[in-house]
């Protein structure tokens, strides 16, 4: 096997060092502390705002939200070490560097972000335990996925294997979905899980690593043919830095990477802390404080529009004359469309419209309302979006468009992400970046080819993972950083002949494969021993 060249130094402490160093860990520090200080005030103002909860409510908060804080400290030095190995084994960053950029950009990505991809992991959660997040099976969901991702992260991480916390996140809530019905008195099999939405999910997780090894091979065969500078394709010599052109490429690339992994990956801890807050502070963040009276009249407006469409296609089922909740509530678990799911989802948007119109803003809704109000929002937002994405009925385009309008008004009133939230997950996600890289850096710089990486092949292959995942941003989809740009290296190794480190590859998709039943059998038994603990 050959020899790997020209090693960074990777013992070199994580801090900067001369006083340019010095100058930019102050520069770090005043960020951070402002940060951390605007969370903590945001978030007291909003407590100090809503009626006095107990003790244990606050508890309860404090601890939920230190554990998913940790989640995304964890998925920073796990996931992130990915998007700097290429930039520290060409020399184009000394490590200690390029942990520091990378985080500040993981940061800036988390704050950009738009929440699409964390309230798609949120609905793959059981509609029940949505609805009753604040009651104990709700708290056991919310430790016990949390929970077990973390203990999954931390041991791929301490073998160094780059695995995958998307692909853990999800199987941690699926395994809680699976005991969830277990439990139940009347089990429906496993109809508390939404399985379309998780096989669109875990599509994304699986072509995502095939997207990077045939993408980064194909742009590196390319980039041969069309860019015909041989130190490109050379490894680095010594420790010095690449000509400023290749070295601008890889820190480009590597920035990509960061920013796009920061909101993509940031996103799935800022879901459940949503559902955290919304279980210990309902009155606070259960609705969106922050829709005013146009908006309101809005949402009257199309409520009365997307009733009169479904109404259309009700096909002679009578009006729903009691509750409607239970039989929308079940066509969320089961997917399964009654003749009377339309005429109940009908009844539950005209029961949210007058529940609105009887005030002038979001924020004038008293604090015992407020609860069921967000649930009634919530379980039609559901309701639609699942018959819209089945596509019976047909409806027409006018009716589509009423339909999806109306959609865009309950998210916006049940589906926000505070500032602070996103501020807090960004300080975790940075300040994770800095911290336990190193084990993955190896592992990808060093022990998936058999010679150094060179400049083109680090730069196709963190190229690829950046346009893949903000693509996969921009549509609400979680992909693994770990996953496309570990194959995209292994693609790149590939087409250059270099030759592939077996045994690593073979760890890898051990890893890969192992992750989704380690992490549903971990929480799912977690979940088992919350319920029964709580």
């Amino acid at each position: 096997m050959a020899h790997i060249a020209s090693h960074p130094a990777l013992s070199q402490p994580a801090g900067p060092r001369g006083s340019a160093g010095v100058f930019a860990a102050g520069i770090f520090a005043a960020i951070l502390l402002i940060g951390v200080g605007y969370a903590g005030m945001s978030l007291l103002e909003d407590l100090e705002s809503a009626p006095p909860a107990g003790m244990l409510a606050y508890v309860l908060l404090f601890l939920a939200l230190l554990i998913a804080l940790g989640f995304e400290f964890v998925n920073g030095f796990h996931d992130t070490a990915n998007a700097v190995a290429t930039v520290i084994y060409t020399h184009s960053l000394k490590p200690n560097q390029a942990v520091m950029w990378s985080g500040m950009w993981n940061f800036l990505g988390v704050l950009t972000s738009s929440g699409a991809v964390a309230f798609g992991i949120v609905s793959l959660l059981p509609v029940e335990l949505i609805l009753q997040v604040g009651s104990d099976a709700g708290f056991a969901m919310v430790f016990a996925l949390l929970i077990a991702a973390i203990i999954w992260n931390l041991g791929t991480w301490y073998f160094g294997l780059p695995s995958s916390s998307s692909h853990t996140l999800i199987g941690s809530i699926i395994g809680v979905g699976l005991m969830n019905q277990l439990m139940a008195t009347d089990p429906s099999g496993t109809s508390g899980i939404d399985w379309s939405q998780a096989l669109g999910i875990g599509k994304s997780l699986l072509l995502s690593p095939l997207v990077g090894f045939c993408a980064a091979a194909l742009l590196l065969l390319a980039m041969k043919v069309v860019v015909k500078r041989p130190e490109l394709y050379a490894e680095p010599k010594g420790a010095n830095p690449p000509p400023l052109w290749i070295r601008g490429l890889l820190i480009l690339t590597c920035t990509g990477v960061s920013f796009a992994h920061g909101s993509n990956d940031g996103q799935k801890g800022m879901g459940l802390i949503m559902l955290i807050l919304i279980g210990t502070v309902p009155t606070a963040y259960a609705l969106n404080r922050a829709v005013e009276p146009a908006q309101m009249d809005a949402y009257v407006v199309n409520a009365g529009k997307a009733a009169d469409a479904l109404g259309a296609h009700a096909q002679g089922a009578p009006a729903v004359t009691g509750d409607p909740r239970p039989a929308v509530t079940k066509f969320v678990g089961t997917r399964a469309l009654q003749p009377d799911t339309l005429p109940a989802l009908q009844s539950l948007i005209a029961i949210t419209a007058k529940d609105v119109a009887a005030y002038d803003k979001m924020a004038d809704v008293p604090p015992e309302k407020i609860g069921n109000v967000r649930n009634d929002m919530y379980l039609a937002s559901e309701g639609l979006r699942i018959i819209q994405k089945s596509g019976q009925p047909a409806f027409a385009p006018d009716e589509v468009k009423a339909l999806s309008a109306f959609k865009g008004s309950l998210d916006q009133s049940t589906k926000f992400i505070p500032i602070w939230v996103k501020v807090a997950v960004a300080i975790a996600l940075g300040l994770g970046t800095m911290v336990g890289w190193k084990r993955i850096v190896v592992t990808v710089g060093e022990k998936i080819g058999k010679t150094h990486l060179t400049y083109a092949q680090g730069a196709s292959a963190e190229l690829v993972a950046m346009v893949t995942i903000g693509a996969a941003d921009m549509y609400g989809l979680p992909v693994s950083t770990t996953h496309v740009l570990s194959s995209g290296v292994a693609g790149t190794m590939a087409a250059n002949h270099s030759g592939l480190q077996i045994s690593t590859l073979r760890n890898l998709a051990m890893a890969w494969i192992l992750t989704l039943p380690a992490s549903i059998a971990l929480s799912g038994a977690l979940f088992w021993i919350f319920r029964h603990a709580f």
